[in-house]
């Protein structure tokens, strides 16, 4: 019986994939279980009532000498809530009703289970209750495989099987065929296949249905004749023959392009290349867009990480761009590149060291010029910057830190690059040398400390056309500044804090200057002098400030139950002898007499030969000044909103700042700055003002039309004003918030003011709809009550009294709205309107659907100088991404 027994355990073993029309009436009608005489049943009940046993089969019919059909590799076992039998004289073991059966890492459950060791063969199916309805589906389970037939019936010797109606899960598709053929353990053949990645497989959306399928599991799927349905219609899409890898792990293929045309650069193929699967830590995608007219851009993206280590991407983007036909007028040619580099450190590697990365840097014109982005935002954006940053803290007494940096910042309008490669900084801390270590410090000696601060960077001013090469490298200065700074701080008469402090400042140079005059075009020139040179300050500053505070109380059962008013006065003393040690003069200009005969008299400045330096000049005249601030900050306590919190809710109602200093050398006041912000609407809306007041009169004439222009003193010379709005419906608030992250990748802003940069046929960077995975679907509705929305809202104006006329120089107001009509409809629009020169800004207006296992977007810019409308239909799983329908207009674009 041992044999026997290896009989049924094998059929579990080579159950993989389950189906069958077995019904109870199919099955051997015997009403109640027959042990055998020689059968040893170990069998019991569970607390549901049902037969669970471990059953062990034993005869000495069987020739126990045979080789090959050994020992169990585990225990088997099994239950069935009506009964589990063992026919001895038919060789027949019947589980009925919820039959399990589980061996090793295999499950087997089905509404009844029979084994026929004579035939070497099983049987699974379902049961039919009163109704005529089945219930109780086979489900078969390995591992993470499961499939889930109708019946099942297979030879444990030969290996074979027949499946019905079988339906399994492989990586991203789900596979249902009316009739599969198991030819071994790792080949399958299939009739009547449907395969889909939509989740409800009884009921999908779309599915490719084909009568031949050769199924390797995890490996592959090949299918002849494959034509693609949705919603049960047939489509004239069809391919004689296709080929799905089925893979778990990242594999190289081939980029499937896009097409397009324009007007000044022909046909095109866009987006096409190869995706080179690395490693499990990094990968590489190289991406090409090819016009007719002789354009083309590459593209290199890669993405690595490391577990608990770190993680980041790399992009390269150059574009080769010709507008018109060479020899016509309008021909224009032009080379455009972006780089952006991405990377973060996992602080818990090593908490002694960070090293991080954000890099954007490349053509001012690359995101008002590219082929291929679909840059909404990122065209209106006029700076990019980049930081490259290397920290590690020494553990030492006292600690020391260091850290290396590159950065980068670029205005696009202006083509103005300002770099540093790199900037070395060294801090040494505070070391108290009069204080106790076991005591607090207190008093004016005890407090007195030091330490020494070490900055040094290369900096490089160039242009876009000179970036990166030779003459950028010869126009950098490099220097290197030490701080050490003697300081203290102690209270006086209680509530007064005073500080004071001597700074000792040297600064070292590798390149200077030699000023002088070129007579013959007037104009002034700094001859650069190549080599070490330095200069030494120091100076002097105290402060003394306090903290003052003023409180009404309304009452406990009033709204506002108190109102509290931070006064933080504070008055600040520097003094910075000059140096005229280094004072150098030049000759500035020359005067000639009438008579005979030269009678030359010149005129001489002064200078410093470090006046370009990046660390600043020595001072030629005394600096001596006392300045004045005066914080002010009004609190309330409110009762909440919230009637289950027993405390007032603390809010801030104003932030106000005053400053102004006064010159002892010029004797003059400077300008009066002022800031401040409150918000309202429950803290939605945050508005921020500043600006500066002269204290002086002031009066000019224009030289061309004698206009007169007169400021009256204590007159505002200039303000600003700016407010942001965020409110969102309450159903939106819980919405887990979405940032334009590619958006911001490209050069965008994260909100979504300037529009939302998407690019769905980027199958790198944006797989659609992964985001909504997650979502429960939200039931249908014939009247939508309840529609979430959000809106966003920035405006700002800028107030410049100036000479000729006091004038608003810049006002606008930007806008975005976005609202979910349905649980699958999504609209938005951004826009926004300028005051100054009356007109609208760019507008951009959005929809998004989601089709279940598809999803579809529209994006339009209806007018302004990038319009631009695109279409995206396409299947949401990465499987099958290139089965989209993707068409957008590309603006023809002038290159200046």
């Amino acid at each position: 019986m041992r044999t026997n027994l290896f009989y049924i355990v094998l059929s579990a073993i080579f159950l993989t994939i389950s189906s069958g029309k077995i019904s109870a009436q199919e099955l051997p009608k015997n009403s109640k279980p027959i042990p055998s005489k020689n059968q040893t049943d170990n069998s019991k009940k569970d607390e549901n009532g049902a037969v669970v046993s471990t059953t062990i089969i034993d005869s000495i019919k069987v020739d126990s000498l045979k080789k090959g059909k050994g020992y169990l590799e585990g225990k088997v076992k099994y239950k069935a809530k009506d009964y589990a039998k063992f026919d001895q004289k038919n060789k027949l073991l019947t589980l009925s009703d919820g039959a399990e059966l589980y061996y090793l890492d295999y499950e087997l459950k089905a509404g009844k289970i029979v084994f026929d060791y004579k035939k070497n063969e099983v049987y699974a199916g379902r049961l039919k209750d009163s109704t005529g309805k089945y219930y109780q589906y086979p489900v078969f389970k390995q591992g993470s495989n499961v499939i889930e037939p109708d019946s099942i019936r297979f030879n444990t010797v030969t290996k074979k099987a027949l499946v019905w109606n079988s339906k399994t899960n492989q990586g991203e598709f789900n596979v249902n065929a009316a009739i599969t053929k198991k030819e071994n353990d790792s080949v399958y053949f299939m009739k009547g296949a449907r395969f889909t990645t939509a989740k409800d497989l009884d009921d999908p959306e779309y599915y490719f249905l084909t009568n031949k399928v050769k199924f390797v599991p995890k490996k592959k799927i090949v299918v002849g004749f494959t034509n693609m349905w949705i919603y049960n219609v047939p489509t004239p899409l069809a391919l004689p023959f296709a080929f799905f890898p089925m893979t778990e792990e990242a594999r190289s293929g081939i980029l499937i392009p896009n097409y397009t045309y324009t007007e000044q650069r022909g046909y095109a193929l866009q987006n096409g290349g190869y995706y080179f699967a690395l490693s499990d830590n990094y990968d590489l995608a190289v991406l090409g867009d090819y016009y007719t007219n002789g354009s083309y851009a590459l593209r290199f993206e890669s993405q690595y990480a490391k577990r608990y280590k770190f993680n980041g991407n790399f992009n390269f983007r150059y574009e080769n761009l010709i507008d018109g036909e060479r020899g016509f007028p309008n021909y224009s040619k032009g080379t455009i590149y972006n780089i952006q580099w991405s990377h973060s450190k996992d602080a818990k590697s090593n908490p002694n060291s960070r090293f991080t990365a954000s890099v954007n840097l490349g053509s001012s014109k690359y995101f008002r010029q590219s082929l291929n982005q679909v840059n909404v935002g990122s065209n209106l954006n006029n700076s990019l910057n980049s930081s490259i940053s290397y920290s590690k803290t020494f553990n030492t007494v006292p600690q020391v830190n260091l850290a290396l940096a590159a950065t980068h910042s670029q205005n696009t309008n202006t083509e103005k690059i300002s770099m540093t490669l790199p900037t070395l900084t060294l801090n040494v801390d505070r070391v108290f040398p009069f204080a106790s270590d076991t005591k607090p410090k207190k008093g004016f000696i005890q407090n007195i400390n030091v330490r020494y601060d070490l900055t040094g960077s290369n900096s490089y001013n160039t242009s876009d056309s000179l970036f990166f090469k030779s003459q950028m490298f010869k126009d950098g200065t490099t220097g290197f500044q030490h701080n050490i700074p003697l300081s203290t701080n102690f209270k006086i008469f209680k509530h007064f804090n005073v500080n004071t402090a001597i700074n000792y400042k040297e600064v070292w140079y590798l390149q200077t200057i030699k000023r002088r005059t070129d007579f013959e075009t007037d104009k002034i020139v700094d001859d650069r002098v190549n080599g070490f040179d330095s200069f030494r300050t120091y100076s002097f500053s105290n402060g003394i400030s306090t903290t003052l505070y003023g409180m009404y109380t309304f009452g406990e059962d009033k709204k506002v139950k108190v109102i509290r008013h931070t006064i933080t006065p504070s008055v600040s003393h520097g003094y910075t002898p000059k140096f005229d040690q280094y004072l150098e003069q030049y000759e500035a200009s020359r005067t000639y007499g009438r008579f005979t005969g030269p009678n030359t008299q010149s005129e001489y400045r002064n200078y410093t030969r470090f006046d370009t330096g990046i660390y600043g000049a020595p001072n030629l005249v005394d600096a001596n000044s006392v300045g004045f601030s005066l914080g002010n900050l009004f609190e309330a306590k409110v009762t909440d909103k919230d009637s289950t919190k027993t405390e007032p809710k603390k809010i801030q109602l104003l932030r106000l700042n005053l400053g102004s200093s006064y010159d002892f050398k010029t004797k003059q006041w400077s300008t009066i700055s002022f800031n401040g912000g409150t918000a309202f609407f429950d803290q939605k809306m945050s508005v921020n003002f500043g600006g500066t007041i002269d204290p002086y009169e002031f009066e000019r004439t224009n030289s061309t039309t004698n206009a007169r222009f007169v400021r009256k003193a204590f007159a505002v010379s200039g303000a600003n004003l700016s407010m942001n709005y965020a409110l969102a419906s309450s159903a939106f608030g819980k919405k887990k918030e979405k940032k334009n992250t590619q958006g911001l990748r490209n050069g965008g802003r994260e909100d979504d003011l300037f529009g939302v940069n998407e690019d769905f046929s980027d199958k790198i960077n944006n797989q659609p709809g992964e985001e909504n995975e997650e979502e429960t679907e939200a039931p249908a509705e014939l009247f939508k009550s309840d529609i979430p929305w959000d809106v966003t809202m920035a405006f700002t104006i800028t107030y410049a009294n100036n000479d000729f006329g006091n004038k608003i120089s810049s006002s606008s107001l930007m806008l975005s709205v976005n609202s979910q009509l349905t649980p699958k409809w999504k609209m938005g629009v951004s826009s926004g309107y300028d005051f100054v020169n009356k007109g609208v800004s760019q507008t951009q207006i959005r929809m998004d659907r989601d089709l279940l296992s598809w999803t579809m977007n529209f994006n339009w810019v209806p007018f302004g100088q990038y319009t631009y409308w695109g279409f995206f239909i396409g299947i949401k799983s990465s499987v099958l991404s290139d089965i989209k329908w993707d068409k957008r207009s590309v603006p023809d674009r002038t290159l200046r």
